[in-house]
């Protein structure tokens, strides 16, 4: 055992790196103790996570023993050091549980208990609230979303979510001595059954789990924070990104549990997964910097040590806002005092690519033909930046400059006039499409575009619908090819003010890949599918048939 005692800026602290903490089946999990060196009790910080706990403390764990917290940190099951097989989806509920209780025996703690960390380490904080231990007294979540399903294997459309599923196992889950070819070469891969193999050079039972159940079934529904919302009693501030790919169940999350306590907070920044990352040729200005240590301690200190922190105080909503580049703080989410606009699709029939004829306008023009593109799955629309993650390097996420996609004459343009005054959009974002296809099956994808006076064309959010999908997630249901349908498609949620002499830009095609799988038009399952079929798209603007971007704009 490593025990001994180290001097902080002030005082001392007890540090302790090879503490076995045992579960109920008997599997022990390694973990740090970090404490004040004072005699006493005191509340503890736990930070359970997948990706190596290591031996030295971080500056933010410090910060909280000098404060007056013990902070244990835990390699979960399967992973580093601890015992057993890593099961995430499965283990995480019980393991926090029993974590939490050893915690509260030590003669050290007080028996109250916070949770922190984020990604992996945030949704393993939910897990644990929906147990309702009773020492566990609040958490703390950053970017890690409310429903495994729609956070982080599918869209809320039903498509896969291949690249960073891939990217996540080959990063954590290789074979020993495993190298995997390049990415974007073995992302193309078919069928999809055998990608992980690909990636880890093993076959990985949660990869496989997802494929398996590719609607949202009752192996979901039990496992969503969402979807059993009502369990969790702890106060809960979570923190997302406009540029994460949580963000949706984030918000989802602290917007259901607002409608029984007025407790729970959340911020919603301009950052992707990594909060500190840069975005290449997009700069939000000084104000996107936010003191997250401090505002976790002021937390923390309220439900800890029952102190009476202004951060109560504060309006419970705070997001913000692109274009703007400012804060704002609202009473709930989405606020009040948005309201549904439509902006309606339009052409002469030629709104294929940056140089075709689509345009946005603000009543329906009744007219025009209907546009059309040919899907080919083996040459997809490719993803530029968005709410993606793991790895910078393999698919980058953010705002990015969407001109060279938009030259593509599988994807529709539709763009308005320059604004004459600012509009601000705070909210979910909402694609309602009449579409029919050659196909049994297809997608339909969207993309909200901010575009600059000098032509720049900025992704805000976006969103897909795998066609079997249309009606329920539950209950897929083969198209008829020929056939017209009313679809939507949820494009995500958004903060941003459109300037004035800015224009508002819809992208409309079939794949954004390697950001969701490619549907390969059979109809059959896609996970077991070898064969690529183009399809042909048609989406209507007619009076009968209204296509429209839906914005929430704030009045």
């Amino acid at each position: 055992m490593i025990f001994c005692i180290a001097g902080t800026a002030h005082g001392q602290m007890v540090k302790d790196t090879r503490v076995r903490i045992r579960m109920r089946d008997g599997v022990l999990l390694a973990a740090n103790v970090f404490r004040p060196a004072a005699s006493g009790r005191f509340p503890a910080i736990l930070i359970r996570t997948p990706y190596r706990r290591g031996r030295n403390i971080t500056p933010n764990q410090r910060a909280f023993v000098e404060h007056g917290y013990a902070v244990v940190v835990q390699d979960v099951r399967g992973r580093n050091e601890s015992e057993g097989v890593f099961r995430a989806m499965e283990q995480e509920p019980r393991d926090g549980e029993d974590t939490l209780n050893w915690i509260a025996r030590q003669k050290w703690s007080n028996g109250r208990i916070g949770m922190m960390g984020g990604s992996y380490l945030g949704s393993v904080q939910w897990k644990a609230a929906l147990s309702g231990n009773p020492y566990l007294k609040a958490i703390f979540p950053v970017v890690s979303g409310s429903d495994d399903y729609r956070d982080r294997f599918y869209s809320p459309g039903g498509a896969f979510k291949l690249g960073q599923r891939l990217v996540w196992i080959s990063q954590n889950m290789r074979a020993p001595g495993f190298r995997p070819i390049e990415f974007h070469r073995y992302v193309f891969g078919l069928p999809l059954r055998y990608l992980d193999r690909a990636a880890t050079g093993l076959r990985n039972d949660m990869y496989q789990q997802a494929l398996e159940h590719p609607a949202y079934d009752s192996f979901w529904r039990g496992m969503s924070t969402l979807a059993h919302i009502e369990r969790i009693r702890v106060p809960v501030y979570a923190v997302g990104g406009w540029y994460d790919n949580f963000v949706e169940g984030d918000l989802a999350a602290i917007s259901a549990l607002r409608k029984k306590s007025g407790l729970h907070r959340i911020m919603v920044g301009p950052w992707a997964h990594q909060m500190s990352s840069k975005f290449a040729g997009a700069d939000f200005g000084p104000e996107a910097a936010v003191p997250l240590l401090s505002i976790q301690l002021e937390w923390f200190d309220q439900w800890l040590k029952g102190g009476d922190t202004a951060l109560m105080s504060r309006a419970p909503v705070r997001i913000f806002v692109m274009g703007a580049n400012r804060w704002r703080e609202e009473g709930e989410w989405p606020p009040a005092r948005v309201k549904p606009a439509a902006f309606y699709l339009d052409s002469r029939g030629g709104a294929n690519s940056l140089e075709g004829d689509g345009v946005l306008e603000a009543e329906p023009d009744g007219g025009g033909p209907p546009d059309r593109f040919t899907y080919d799955p083996r040459k997809p629309v490719p993803t530029m930046g968005g709410a993606v993650c793991c790895d910078a390097r393999m698919l980058p996420a953010g705002p990015m400059d969407q001109r060279p996609v938009e030259r593509r004459k599988d994807v529709l343009v539709y763009t308005s006039p320059p604004l004459k005054q600012d509009l601000e959009v705070i909210g979910p974002v909402e694609v309602a499409l009449y579409v029919s296809t050659s196909a049994r099956d297809t997608d339909f994808t969207a993309k909200l575009v901010d575009v600059f006076p000098d032509g720049q064309a900025r992704n805000l959010t976006d969103g897909i619908l795998r066609l079997r999908y249309r009606d329920s997630l539950e209950k897929p249901a083969p198209a008829q090819p020929g056939r017209v349908y009313r679809i939507r498609i949820d494009a995500g949620v958004t903060g941003n003010v459109f300037l004035k002499g800015h224009r508002i830009r819809l992208e409309i095609s079939s794949s954004n890949f390697p950001r969701f799988d490619r549907n390969p038009n059979t109809g059959r399952a896609i996970a077991d599918e070898r064969v690529l079929q183009q399809a042909f798209q048609t989406v209507y603007h007619d009076g009968a048939h209204p296509s429209h971007l839906l914005l929430p704009v704030l009045h």
